[in-house]
């Protein structure tokens, strides 16, 4: 499973990107709003040294304006993936944008037929959101493992993102229900290299070693 980074963050993604663990970015207009800097000069900052898909999405929701708007987002950098939202013109302009070679994230998915409607359009990622779904009461995890299966039956190509990750139980789960891609907010990195038990061994063989180098000074 690739790992994405979900923010806008610059400095975060390069330190991700240090540890080889960062296989293409996530960005929406909450997260670009946080930063407070310019649109294309954030994405195209980061298109320069994360090598993998770099999504930027539209902030228009006619069907008209998300093609012209996706088509010029497109042109920032050669790995530029446009989001789209799961909506009915979302769905024509992935279908229009697919025919044109450029390449989709249907963002905003909370159930299977979402997701199977968007990969039939053509889009390259579907982005289920898992910490939402469960808000609702529901299970984010099973959507995973549903359109990892149906994904499969038809031999639809898109690739699955868990988005909304806020655990690394999400991160796990993911894992092992079949997605593609687990987007990850920076700040949950750090929690999932750490573990009590790692930190207790080190102290442990930190303290022997000490011991052993006072014993024979």
């Amino acid at each position: 499973m690739k790992f994405f980074l979900d923010t806008a963050n610059v400095e975060q993604i390069k330190r991700i990107n240090d540890l080889g663990l960062c296989d293409g970015v996530t960005t929406n207009p909450s997260l670009i709003k946080k930063e407070g800097r310019d649109f294309k000069e954030v994405v195209t900052e980061i298109a320069s040294f994360v090598k993998g898909p770099i999504s930027a999405e539209v902030t228009s929701y006619d069907y008209e304006n998300m093609v012209k708007e996706a088509r010029e987002i497109a042109t920032w950098a050669d790995n530029i993936v446009v989001k789209i939202p799961m909506t009915e013109a979302g769905l024509k302009a992935i279908k229009a944008l697919s025919k044109e070679g450029i390449k989709t994230n249907c963002t905003l998915i909370f159930s299977l037929c979402q997701g199977l409607m968007a990969a039939k359009a053509g889009a390259t990622y579907i982005s289920p959101f898992l910490g939402r779904i469960d808000d609702m009461g529901e299970d984010g995890v099973e959507l995973i493992y549903n359109l990892r299966t149906v994904l499969d039956n038809y031999g639809l190509e898109s690739q699955i993102i868990a988005a909304s990750i806020r655990t690394n139980k999400h991160v796990e789960e993911s894992a092992l229900a079949g997605a593609d891609i687990a987007t990850i907010p920076g700040n949950l990195f750090e929690k999932m290299w750490t573990h009590p038990l790692t930190n207790a061994g080190i102290e442990s063989f930190k303290k022997d070693w000490q011991q052993f180098i006072n014993r024979n000074k």
